[in-house]
């Protein structure tokens, strides 16, 4: 694993920019970027898969699989679905898993340090994420704050770690036993990075 080539920044020319949600402007690189990437590092000699798949009234959810060499990272990703704005009726749902999919592979890239500078400076007026979803699709705005200026998780973090929970047939009051053990607080208010590493633990162990 070549870690100089991984972690290395990303140039101004591979950064775009759009809007997020409560104002913030979010900064991500996209797809084939974060692609070329890997292809560098590990010489193609890696691949990806998708675990699994959810389908609901307004996105998909999947989660994804990244091994190179004797690595293994999992993470989810997700988009939103495409409507047409006259009938309601679904675009392509088949585009709409492919923007999921990418989002959880650059998700999976971000833990072995694909694209990290994006997060360092939290504090800026400028967020970063390493996501390239339509809309607000993917959860990993780095904007701090979900609305309420607390870092609180975002609701669907919250949804996905209970359904998590509930697969793995813990109880509420496990699942908030474990949450407080770990990270001293109950899983209505835990922060959304430790939502995330919690997510990422549970989809492993």
């Amino acid at each position: 694993m070549n870690r100089q080539v991984l972690e290395q920044p990303f140039g101004p020319e591979e950064i775009k920019q759009r809007d997020g949600s409560f104002g913030q402007t979010l900064a991500y690189v996209s797809g084939h970027t974060v692609i070329q990437r890997l292809n560098d590092a590990f010489e193609s000699a890696w691949s990806f898969e998708i675990i699994s798949h959810e389908i609901h009234q307004d996105e998909v959810i999947v989660i994804g699989k990244l091994i190179a060499e004797d690595v293994v990272k999992t993470q989810f990703g997700s988009s939103r679905i495409t409507k047409a704005r006259d009938t309601g009726d679904l675009v392509s749902l088949a585009d709409d898993l492919k923007s999921a999919a990418t989002d959880a592979l650059k998700k999976c890239s971000t833990l072995l340090g694909v694209g990290l500078h994006l997060y360092a400076d939290k504090a800026s007026p400028g967020s970063a994420e390493t996501a390239d979803q339509k809309g607000n699709g993917g959860d990993n705005s780095q904007s701090g704050n979900n609305g309420n200026g607390n870092g609180r998780l975002s609701a669907k973090q919250h949804s996905f770690l209970v359904k998590l929970a509930n697969e793995k047939g813990l109880t509420r009051k496990e699942l908030n036993d474990q949450c407080v053990e770990t990270y001293g607080s109950v899983i209505d208010y835990l922060t959304r990075q430790n939502a995330s590493s919690m997510i990422e633990n549970m989809l492993v162990h």
